[in-house]
């Protein structure tokens, strides 16, 4: 089965303007841009797929082009990533079963969640689009946590029923709790990692679909689906040693700056 992963990047970002060109510094070298290192993510990914960056933003364009990239112009008037992958798809001239929405802040995002997230979507016989959800550790949790006690729109929590079928997404830490947990132990939220993998009729109906008051009042482009009515797959996948975070606001850079570090990425 050909996968088509899509890249969605825009510069008019309303937290963080100017995000997929902002320079991360790995262990030596010059800083590579978000978009890059995120191409660079995507490229690591096995099985037969594609990779496209998907703008509406002819400096990303550029940047993208100089480090090698297939590049889609889309509309400026697109409210979300899911949106800009379907007409992406769509100019691209459609063909492919599955479309993966690799959100342009999700650069430490290792291979083996999208062949992961493909493959379980691919066998579910009814699931419309599947997401990656990440048991956090207690690290992780006070993070998100400590995000929502400054202020700061962070990172997203999935909750789903003993099938896998998503409850909801949330921006507030969910489920609560008031327990503190060591470092490395495991807790019951789960930290939603911000790629998609779409069946494509499910993709192509998306922007004809109203934006719903949960969607409305979260800013999460998944809850249209749960509104309405789609079966939204959470395929669980294990960090393996990898630390995982994204770039949503300006006190990011230094956390994926320093997990780069450890990582030893370049």
């Amino acid at each position: 089965m050909t996968a088509l992963i899509v890249i969605p990047a825009r510069y008019a970002s309303t937290r963080y303007p100017g995000k997929p060109l902002v320079g991360l510094r790995g262990v030596e070298g010059e800083a590579k841009s978000l978009i890059r290192r995120t191409w660079d993510a995507a490229m690591q990914v096995g099985g037969d797929t594609r990779v496209v960056v998907a703008t509406d933003d002819e400096r990303i364009r550029q940047e993208a082009i100089g480090f090698g990239a297939e590049v889609v112009m889309t509309s400026s008037a697109w409210r979300n990533g899911t949106e800009r992958c379907a007409e992406a798809h769509a100019a691209l001239g459609g063909g492919h079963e599955i479309i993966v929405n690799l959100q342009g802040d999700a650069a430490l995002t290792p291979p083996w969640f999208i062949e992961d997230l493909v493959s379980g979507l691919a066998g579910h016989p009814t699931a419309k689009v599947a997401t990656p959800v990440l048991r956090t550790e207690g690290a992780a949790l006070a993070r998100l946590v400590n995000d929502r006690r400054e202020g700061r729109i962070g990172g997203t929590t999935a909750v789903f029923d003993r099938n896998a079928i998503a409850l909801y997404f949330s921006k507030e830490v969910v489920p609560h709790t008031s327990n503190a947990y060591p470092d490395a132990a495991a807790t019951p939220v789960f930290h939603h990692v911000g790629v998609y993998a779409y069946r494509a009729e499910a993709l192509a109906a998306y922007p004809s679909w109203p934006m719903g008051p949960l969607e409305g009042a979260e800013g999460l482009e998944q809850l249209r689906f749960l509104e309405q009515g789609a079966a939204v797959l959470c395929v669980e996948v294990e960090a393996k040693g990898r630390e995982f975070w994204e770039l949503n606001n300006p006190e990011d850079v230094a956390v994926i700056e320093a997990m780069l570090a450890r990582m030893g990425a370049s």
